[in-house]
C-alpha cells in the first residue's frame, strides 16, 4: 500500500519531518518513493511547504495518507478540494468554496491568535507580579540579616568592654596585692621579736613567783612537783618559741596579665565576611523581570548569552526567547 505519512529529519530535541510517499512496508528512514514537502512545528514560524498537485495526484491513484499527515491536509484545505473533486464541481465552483472558507478559516485563526496573545499578556503579567514578590521576600530576608547581624555586633561590643572592665579590677585587685605583701613584708621581723621577747619575759617572771611560793609551801603534796621542775617545764615550752624561726611570708604573685590574656581569648571573635565570589556573567535573567530579560536577549548575541538564563529559570516567557534566539 501507498502512503503519504511523514518522515523525522534533525537533531536531538530539534526534530522536523518531511512530507514523502513511501510504501507502508519500508522502514521510517528507508527509501521513498517521492518527497512532496516539509513540515516543521517546533519553531515559532511552524514553516510548512507543500506541493499541493502532486498530493493531489498520489491521492486520486490510491495513496493514503497517515493521521497526521491527514490532519495537515484537512488544514491546507487540500482534502476539503478532493471533496469537491469528487462531487463533480467546475474549477470556478471549487476555487471560489474555496476562497469562502479560507476567509472562515483566517478569521477563526485570528481569533485564536487575539485569544493566544491575550494568554501570553496575562502570563507575563503573572511571572512579572511572581517576581516581584520573590524579589520583596529577598529584600526582607537581607534586612533582617543585617539586623541579626548588628545585634550580634552589639553583643561582641558588650562581652569585649565587659572583659576589659574586668581586666582592668583585676589588675588593680593584683597591685594592691602586691603593695600589701610588700609592706607586710617590711613590718614583720620587727613586731614578730617584740612579741617573742614580751612573751619570754613573762614566763620568766611566773617561773620565779611559782619558786618562791614552793620555798614557803610546809605541806608534803603527794604529788611533789617542784618549782624547779615547774621552771623547767615553762622553759621548755619558753625555748620553743625563743627557737622558733621567722617563717617568710609566701610571696603572691600576680596574676592579671594571665587572667587578661584569657579573657581575650574567652572574648568571641568577629569572624570576617568572604567576599562573594561574582558571576561571570554580570546579570541573570532570574535578576530581571520577564520583560527585561526578554529585551536583553533579543538585544545581544548567544556567545554574549552564555550562562544568562541559569537552570532555575522557571519563566515560560523567557524560556521560549532563548530557545528562539538559538534557533537564529
Amino acid at each position: 500500500m501507498i502512503k503519504l505519512r511523514l518522515q523525522r529529519k534533525g537533531r536531538k530535541k530539534r526534530p522536523f519531518y518531511h512530507i514523502v510517499v513511501a510504501d507502508s512496508r519500508s522502514p521510517r528512514d528507508g527509501r521513498v518513493i517521492e518527497r512532496l514537502g516539509r513540515f516543521d512545528n517546533v519553531s515559532e514560524q511552524k514553516e510548512l511547504t507543500l506541493d499541493a498537485e502532486r498530493v493531489m495526484h498520489w491521492l486520486k491513484i490510491g495513496a493514503q495518507p497517515s493521521d497526521t499527515v491527514r490532519s495537515i491536509l484537512k488544514s491546507e484545505g487540500i482534502l476539503y478540494r478532493m471533496h469537491l473533486v469528487r462531487w463533480g464541481k467546475t474549477e470556478e465552483e471549487i476555487e471560489a468554496a474555496l476562497a469562502e472558507w479560507k476567509a472562515a478559516r483566517e478569521s477563526k485563526s485570528s481569533d485564536e491568535d487575539a485569544s493566544r496573545r491575550a494568554q501570553q499578556k496575562e502570563l507575563l503579567k503573572a511571572e512579572e507580579q511572581e517576581f516581584k514578590k520573590k524579589l520583596e521576600e529577598k529584600a526582607a530576608a537581607a534586612a533582617k540579616a543585617l539586623e541579626k547581624k548588628k545585634e550580634e555586633e552589639a553583643k561582641a561590643a558588650e562581652q569585649a568592654e565587659a572583659a576589659s572592665e574586668a581586666a582592668e579590677e583585676t589588675a588593680a585587685e593584683a597591685e594592691k596585692a602586691e603593695e600589701a605583701v610588700a609592706a607586710a613584708e617590711e613590718t614583720e621581723p620587727e613586731t614578730a621579736a617584740d612579741e617573742v621577747s614580751e612573751e619570754i619575759d613573762a614566763l620568766e617572771a611566773e617561773s620565779e613567783q611559782e619558786e618562791v611560793k614552793a620555798e614557803e609551801a610546809t605541806v608534803e603534796t603527794a604529788e611533789p612537783e617542784s618549782a624547779e621542775e615547774e621552771t623547767a617545764e615553762v622553759k621548755t615550752e619558753a625555748e620553743p618559741v625563743a627557737q622558733t624561726e621567722e617563717e617568710p611570708v609566701a610571696e603572691e604573685t600576680p596574676v592579671a596579665r594571665e587572667e587578661v590574656a584569657e579573657i581575650a581569648e574567652a572574648a568571641p571573635e568577629q569572624e570576617t565576611e568572604k567576599a562573594p565570589e561574582t558571576n561571570s556573567v554580570s546579570q541573570l535573567s532570574t535578576e530581571m523581570t520577564a520583560t527585561d530579560a526578554i529585551a536583553h536577549i533579543k538585544d545581544n548575541s548567544v556567545e554574549e548569552l552564555k550562562g544568562f538564563v541559569p537552570a532555575e529559570e522557571e519563566r515560560v516567557t523567557v524560556l521560549r526567547a532563548w530557545e528562539s534566539k538559538q534557533e537564529e
